[in-house]
């Protein structure tokens, strides 16, 4: 009589057993990807605005790497140097002497401020009531809201510590900004010198998340995210340029400075308006009536006028979306990412609404039986 324990277990026992244990091996594996993933994520979280603006910029400005590297017998080190060099000298070097300029005269602006309220009552200039039709009505309102000066200083007094605070803070978010930007150099340097390997490591990936669609996807998202950053920054450089040239040609203290700031400025749309209508304002105050209304003329003529025509076909030349896209990626990408995620929220929202336009016209094809006609 044989003993029951010591019987060798069956072959059903024995499958029950290596079945078990293969999936006791899986869930471990799984377990461990899922905290390497984890793992990483935390590691990289830090730089992923830094790494999606380096993605963008790449892929934006690929074919110039191209023919740089061309011209350079095909050494891509030095090509990406000299790439990397060339987008800090475009995009860090404007935005370090932006914030070093605010820095300095926030100040200054404030304490002009607070002499001008502790001098006395501001008295209207005298070109006031030499406008047609309602000068007296102007000078008179004015008179009226000076006459209760003492309620009206501590009012502007009130205003002037809170401004100067938000100053502040916005030039630590800019500087901030920066050192995102500087990172974002440094990875871009390694995009472009193993760029085509990344691309066909990316392909691969897509190839087998996608179906085969990976070149075709990657395509798509190349030819998006293009169109998006020319959009922006084609017509943001457009208006800066024109920005300039009016400031110039009305006098305006520091031309340059303020065509820089309508560059950064002129992403969201009520941007430019703040620049050339502050312009148009100091000309008022300095009594130069008719270059003020030559400012604000060619603010709204020329420099905001420029955003319906020029970004709207840059945008076309490689995708159609719409601007309300675009209006979301920037306060989005701000919320997200910082200040530096101005210049990436408008190109991932895109690359996203170009995923799921594919998504849906694959689902359309696959539903489609073979024998059924197309709509419409």
């Amino acid at each position: 009589m044989t003993d029951p324990i010591n019987e060798a277990p069956g072959p059903v026992e024995r499958r029950q057993r290596l079945s078990a244990e293969q999936r006791l091996h899986q869930n471990v594996q799984l377990a461990a990807v899922v905290v390497i993933l984890v793992g990483s994520y935390l590691v990289l979280n830090p730089f992923i605005p830094a790494i999606l603006f380096a993605a963008v910029v790449c892929s934006a400005t690929w074919p110039l790497y191209e023919r740089l590297r061309k011209a350079l017998w095909g050494r891509s080190g030095l090509a990406a140097l000299v790439m990397t060099l060339l987008l800090i000298a475009l995009l860090i070097g404007p935005s370090v002497w932006l914030t070093l300029s605010l820095a300095d005269n926030v100040t200054a602006i404030v304490e002009a401020g607070k002499a001008a309220l502790e001098s006395g009552p501001i008295q209207p200039p005298a070109w006031l009531r030499n406008i047609p039709a309602v000068g007296e009505m102007l000078a008179d309102y004015w008179q009226r809201l000076i006459a209760d000066s003492e309620s009206l200083t501590s009012q502007l007094r009130g205003v002037l510590e809170p401004a100067r605070d938000f100053l502040v803070d916005a030039g630590k978010t800019v500087g901030q900004g920066l050192l995102q930007l500087a990172l974002a150099m440094f990875i871009g340097f390694f995009f472009y010198r193993d760029g085509e390997a990344l691309a066909l490591a990316l392909r691969k990936g897509l190839d087998r998340l996608a179906g085969g669609l990976g070149h075709g996807l990657l395509r798509t998202i190349h030819d998006t995210m293009i169109g998006v950053v020319h959009g922006i920054f084609g017509t943001a450089l457009a208006q800066a340029v024109v920005a300039v040239v009016g400031f110039l040609i009305a006098g305006v203290p520091l031309p340059f400075l303020l065509a820089v700031a309508t560059f950064f400025l002129s992403i969201v749309p009520v941007g430019p308006p703040l620049v050339w209508g502050a312009a148009t304002l100091w000309l008022v105050f300095q009594g130069k009536i008719g270059w003020a209304v030559f400012m604000a003329l060619w603010g709204l003529l020329a420099i905001s006028s420029i955003d319906n025509f020029v970004k709207p076909y840059l945008i076309s030349r490689s995708s159609d979306l719409p601007i309300l896209l675009i209006v979301l990626g920037v306060f989005g990408g701000v919320v997200a990412f910082g200040f530096i995620g101005v210049f990436i929220g408008p190109p991932v929202l895109a690359v996203g609404l170009t995923l799921v336009r594919l998504w849906i016209a694959r689902s359309i094809e696959d539903t489609r039986t073979p024998g059924a006609s197309p709509p419409g």
